[in-house]
């Protein structure tokens, strides 16, 4: 086996395991978002209850609280056309690199003839 399928197979079994241990060794433990913990934080300096300054606008226009699922599946369609726009990024700077390629290569064998 190669070295970089040795190391590719490494970070994966790390990162499996980095997703995988809290799980096990946080027995009972609250896995809570990025935004309970802030208001949290800014209630204890604060010393009085955290009061948002916006209302989200789906919110506003459901009068309510978007269910789990519904906030889940914006999310992942939020993620898939953000890896949607990298991956083709990505494809059109690679695609410029062998068209620069083959124009480069073209070049040099003008010159020799």
């Amino acid at each position: 086996m190669s070295s970089n399928k040795k190391t590719v197979i490494l970070l994966l079994v790390v990162a499996a395991l980095i997703a995988i241990v809290p799980l096990f060794a946080l027995k009972g433990a609250e896995f809570g978002g990025s935004d309970d913990a802030g208001s949290e934080m800014i209630s204890e300096i604060k010393g009085e209850e955290y009061e948002p300054w916006f209302t989200p606008v789906l919110e506003t226009m459901l009068d309510g609280e978007l269910p789990g699922e519904v906030e889940s599946m914006i999310f992942c369609l939020q993620t898939g056309i953000g890896v949607g726009i990298i991956a083709f990024v990505m494809g059109r700077m690679v695609e410029r690199k062998k068209w620069t390629d083959e124009l480069g290569e073209d070049a040099a064998e003008r010159k020799r003839a």
